[in-house]
């Protein structure tokens, strides 16, 4: 299932607050975006206990219950995990990845709150939560009569969101620090193929690692780690911006002049790293209009041009990934600032068309 209306994770508590107290609500996102820890998060908010259940890990049975003869006459007798005095909240995870039969199971759950003889205390809540098939997750099409019974919001990823928590979570400086620097290589979409690939949960995993280590962690097992733990090309620059953190050797001295673009060919990571970081400097702080632009984003501009000759003697790719358009042909740089680079640098231009 998918939906162009999405809610943050800093939006997700008032909608629950005011949705899933009243109606069941299925929660909808990609994988390790934290849905789960959201939900955990907001039952504790409501001094609830979360009762978690996998559908992945169920059988029917396990929701129905047993059958027990009580004064001559059959009945079930629900599970202990649910049939609970105190309201609780009832977290329903992997729910569209479970079998059809266990799906069905939890109709009257979902809607009527009842299983069998038993019923939900008053007060208590049921959040179902899942990936999308376009995830590359394991997930089984939803009965229409269950998608009925529940109201569906859609979760996305937002690095404003993880940064702010991230920042008193104890998230590893590295980590934090990167993040704040590529916040767009938070989360990227499952590949298609087996590999790790990048999301919050990963990054988490990547930061409760490197504390185990500590920051005299080698080289070669960091890069064991960042491998093991994220997209391929994320965690070349991660590997990168390590460096540029033991070494002092950052985009901001580049800018000063203080030392220029890394050359060694043992270094190419850390020019690509570099080079990206440029880029994105240049697209948050050239303004669209030169009118406009103000004297510290000109003095940029000015530097910038300069510092592309010089990366270009280097390495003429490296350079062009710095103006090049979108993945759409779109520009991402200002058309005054390469108007100006194909005037003051033609064979940049020339060589990237």
């Amino acid at each position: 299932m998918q939906a162009g209306i999405t809610v943050s994770a800093a939006e997700l508590p008032e909608v629950l607050l005011h949705v899933a107290v009243v109606r069941p609500v299925f929660l909808w996102g990609a994988p390790g975006i934290g849905k789960s820890s959201l939900v955990r998060a907001f039952a504790e908010s409501l001094g609830l206990e979360c009762v978690t259940l996998l559908g992945t890990q169920l059988a029917p049975e396990d929701l129905i219950g047993v059958p027990q003869i009580v004064d001559g006459r059959s009945r079930f007798a629900p599970p202990v995990a649910i049939a609970r005095d105190q309201p609780y909240c009832l977290f329903l995870d992997e729910l569209n990845a479970s079998s059809a039969e266990v799906q069905k199971a939890f109709y009257s759950l979902i809607l009527d709150r009842r299983i069998g003889e038993y019923e939900l205390p008053e007060g208590s809540v049921v959040i179902g939560a899942g990936n999308r098939a376009t995830d590359n997750a394991l997930a089984r099409p939803m009965a229409s009569a269950l998608v009925n019974r529940l109201v569906h919001i859609h979760l996305r990823a937002s690095a404003s969101d993880w940064l702010q928590w991230a920042g008193t979570a104890g998230i590893h400086a590295w980590v934090l620090e990167y993040l704040r620097n590529r916040p767009d290589h938070l989360w990227t979409a499952p590949p298609k193929t087996e590999e790790p690939f990048s999301t919050p949960r990963s990054w988490h995993m990547l930061s409760d690692a490197l504390h185990s280590y500590g920051d005299d962690i080698s080289d070669e097992t960091l890069r064991v780690l960042a491998f093991g733990t994220l997209s391929a090309a994320h965690a070349s620059a991660f590997r990168a911006y390590v460096k540029t953190v033991r070494h002092a050797f950052g985009l901001d001295a580049v800018l000063k002049g203080e030392t220029g673009w890394p050359a060694a060919p043992e270094d190419r990571d850390l020019l690509y790293f570099l080079a990206e970081t440029f880029r994105a400097r240049l697209i948050k702080e050239l303004a669209a209009d030169k009118a406009s632009a103000s004297p510290a984003a000109r003095q940029l501009a000015h530097r910038g041009k300069a510092l592309l000759v010089e990366l270009a003697e280097i390495s003429l790719e490296v350079a062009q990934l710095v103006i090049a358009s979108d993945d759409d042909g779109r520009p991402v740089l200002p058309t005054w600032f390469l108007v100006e680079v194909s005037r003051d640098l033609p064979r940049l231009v020339a060589a990237r068309a």
